[in-house]
């Protein structure tokens, strides 16, 4: 027997949280957790540098918690998307609640005035979205003068989608005078810029190096053409057995990918931009419970799905950048359980391909094609023909001019980073 198994005990933690942990069975924190929390409860600055599913809510969390029933003042965490919000809400509310902490969750798709009802109930943390937090701060609908502990959650992705000059806006209404805890998976140098810019002698926590992929995820990849993934998907449907989640790089190709899925026999839900804040809460609920067995998603709400025991993960397209590899396949193998990544790539991405294995230092192990099941007939999605065509290309040079009958071809503007979320 190991006498010598870390326990919250020993990391300064007040006895009402440890009474809470102890019921809600959490009793050995891991290793994010343990070096973070003591900074963290003494109000030191700390910047972690973590692979997801290694227990950083509960990092920056309890120590949010236990200065808020300190009287500290006001708690906020900022996070990129909607699903991580609700996620960390959950998470929260599990501790604090039993202890009176009153949180507020203020993300993008969701009515403003149940967001003000909420408000009014003077919360003591405050969760968001960086765009749903500016629109308050426009409408002067929130105060965040007596804030005294800010965390930044998946900082390198918020960079990612944008979202730089809305942090640079909220710490601006952040007092100068605060605790800051920045968590990121990766750790770019715009990363590093943020840090000195907002943190005061940060203490730096790393449990794994920037790219390190779980160490309980087994990888695998198939070079496939375009047209033979689905046929894949099939094959791979079949051998294995438990829940799947399977990442799409666009909107449009995850709701094709959800309906082929459903075409083989299986139950499946997706997860995007397109679908609303309740229709995603719905599909995850759903995964969570084993309604749908597959669950389709795009990287701009992978962060928020935090699911145990999903068996396998798949890469229908590779990432847009290595680093949301990482993110990705660490959906799966969470918590000491073992999980495997399959990726499809087409036989034109070698240059994708070297980008992950130069992050994560690493060859991936490419797999020879099994027999395909026999084509699948064309699926309907609900998307006209010639918007599927379009949502596979970036740019039209190639496209039948003749389409337009004479007019100039449509224009399409970049609309920068989304308020709704």
């Amino acid at each position: 027997m190991n006498n010598d198994k870390k326990t919250f005990a020993g990391l300064g933690i007040a006895p009402g949280i440890l009474s809470v942990l102890v019921k809600h069975n959490l009793t050995s924190p891991t290793p994010i957790q343990e070096q973070s929390i003591p900074a963290g409860i003494e109000g030191r600055d700390v910047m972690g540098i973590a692979q997801t599913g290694t227990g950083k809510t509960y990092a920056f969390g309890i120590p949010m918690l236990q200065r808020v029933l300190g009287g500290a003042g006001l708690g906020l965490i900022v996070v990129p998307t909607r699903e991580l919000a609700l996620q960390v809400a959950e998470s929260l509310q599990k501790i604090g609640q039993p202890l009176g902490v009153k949180t507020a969750v203020l993300i993008g798709g969701e009515p403003m005035p149940r967001q003000l009802r909420s408000l009014a109930r003077k919360p003591d943390i405050i969760i968001c979205t960086p765009g749903r937090m500016i629109d308050h701060l426009d409408q002067r609908t929130v105060s965040l003068a007596n804030v005294h502990m800010l965390v930044l959650d998946e900082a390198d992705r918020m960079l990612d989608m944008g979202f730089a000059p809305q942090l640079k806006q909220i710490v601006a209404a952040v007092p100068a005078e605060r605790q800051t805890m920045l968590f990121s998976a990766t750790m770019p140098e715009e990363i590093v810029a943020i840090a000195r810019s907002y943190m005061k002698l940060p203490i730096r926590v790393e449990i794994a190096r920037p790219g390190s992929t779980a160490k309980d995820v087994s990888q695998e990849l198939f070079i496939v053409p375009q047209e033979d993934k689905s046929r894949l998907l099939e094959k791979i449907l079949q051998d294995y057995r438990g829940s799947v989640l399977v990442f799409s790089r666009t909107k449009h190709n995850a709701k094709r990918i959800a309906a082929t899925v459903r075409f083989l026999g299986h139950t499946a839900a997706e997860i995007h931009s397109n679908r609303s804040l309740g229709q995603r809460r719905e599909a995850l609920e759903g995964f969570k419970t084993g309604r749908y067995r597959v669950l389709v998603a795009t990287d701009i709400a992978a962060r928020g799905i935090d699911v145990s025991n999903i068996e396998l993960v798949i890469n229908y397209d590779l990432p847009e950048n290595a680093e949301d590899y990482v993110h990705r396949i660490g959906r799966t193998g969470r918590a000491g359980v073992s999980g495997h990544a399959i990726s499809f790539a087409r036989p034109n991405q070698r240059d994708d391909i070297r980008s992950i294995e130069r992050l994560i230092r690493a060859s991936l192990p490419v797999s020879r094609l099994p027999e395909l099941p026999q084509p699948l007939p064309k699926v309907k999605t609900g998307i006209p023909a010639e918007r599927e065509e379009r949502s596979h290309r970036h740019h039209f040079p190639h496209m039948d001019r003749s389409h337009f009958r004479g007019r100039r071809p449509p224009r399409f503007r970049h609309r920068g980073p989304r308020h709704s979320e």
